[in-house]
């Protein structure tokens, strides 16, 4: 990596850490205490919340806010609420009727510590939370115009369009009932429909449609660069690092990008990707897509 490319890297690394602190000390004022009542329920849902991760989704999120003049504490509810969204599809997609997953970000997953029924529901009540904080900005950030445009964003991006349609796909494939050979539209609903929303959820809370068209395309080409990226990781990447067991992709017989296209095509796939949303954010204002660029390079030049 360039040297100039590597520094960029390290920033990126440095203030993912910055804000993955921020949004963490935020969402503690959202969850539920494990002493209210039910305290089983609660604790499961904190466990999860906390059990680690880098924030990627809400960091984009505050990227592209920013990049369109919001202040963190303007957009950090939103934020919070992805990252909410974004752990209860981990806690479902980890159970033994999905991936049977019994690690996750390094720790035993939620049902192998609270059992399935919980674990359920502990990711029932996630999704519920998140669109009660999300609610709540009209009254705190108010514009509840822009507020239910990011709502509505974000429902498509969970709903059958998007993750638990990608999710869908992505059991049938394993199970031989969908060609492998989908696997890109698989990836743009289960993974890339919801890093797309959190970057238009930028302008469309900050009510700028002006640029809305090349961060659009932007969100699309990071999620599968992403996906793409993660998929590699499975192969050749580090427990320790990744948090999760690797070589659990092609255990399953899951439909991914190395498996149906080679690791070597896989990795030259996510960097066209990554350049394909760089690229995407050449006709945004000056400066407004700098730490969305470098992103983009992280993502694809990460080892976690």
């Amino acid at each position: 990596m360039p040297s100039e490319s590597r520094r960029a890297a390290v920033e990126i690394s440095k203030s993912l850490e910055t804000r993955s602190a921020l949004v963490d000390r935020a969402l503690e004022r959202y969850l539920p205490r494990a002493t209210a009542a039910p305290g089983r329920l609660h604790e499961a849902m904190r466990y999860s919340v906390f059990a680690g991760g880098k924030r990627f989704r809400p960091f984009l999120f505050l990227a592209s806010a920013e990049a369109f003049g919001l202040s963190l504490d303007e957009a950090m509810p939103a934020a919070c609420a992805v990252e909410v969204i974004h752990t209860y599809s981990l806690i479902h997609d980890d159970l033994p009727s999905m991936d049977d997953s019994d690690t996750r970000r390094g720790l035993p997953t939620c049902h192998v510590v609270f059992g399935e029924a919980i674990a359920v529901l502990a990711g029932d009540a996630l999704h519920a939370l998140a669109f009660e904080i999300l609610a709540g900005m009209t009254a705190t950030f108010g514009h509840p115009a822009r507020v239910a445009a990011v709502i509505r964003e974000l429902s498509r991006a969970i709903g059958t369009h998007g993750m638990v349609g990608g999710q869908v796909m992505d059991l049938l494939a394993e199970r031989g009932d969908l060609p492998h050979d989908l696997v890109p539209e698989i990836h743009r609903r289960k993974t890339g429909a919801l890093v797309r929303a959190c970057a238009r959820a930028g302008p469309l809370l900050a009510g700028d449609a002006a640029d809305i068209d090349p961060i659009t395309r932007y969100g699309e080409h990071l999620g599968l660069a992403f996906q793409i990226t993660d998929d590699v990781l499975d192969v050749i990447g580090e427990t320790a690092k990744l948090g999760k067991q690797t070589g659990g992709d092609q255990a399953a017989a899951k439909a991914t990008y190395p498996s149906v296209f080679g690791l070597e095509e896989a990795r030259r796939m996510a960097l066209t990707e990554m350049d394909r949303a760089i690229d995407a954010l050449r006709s945004l204002r000056a400066d407004r897509g700098d730490v969305l660029a470098a992103l983009a390079r992280f993502v694809v030049e990460r080892e976690f």
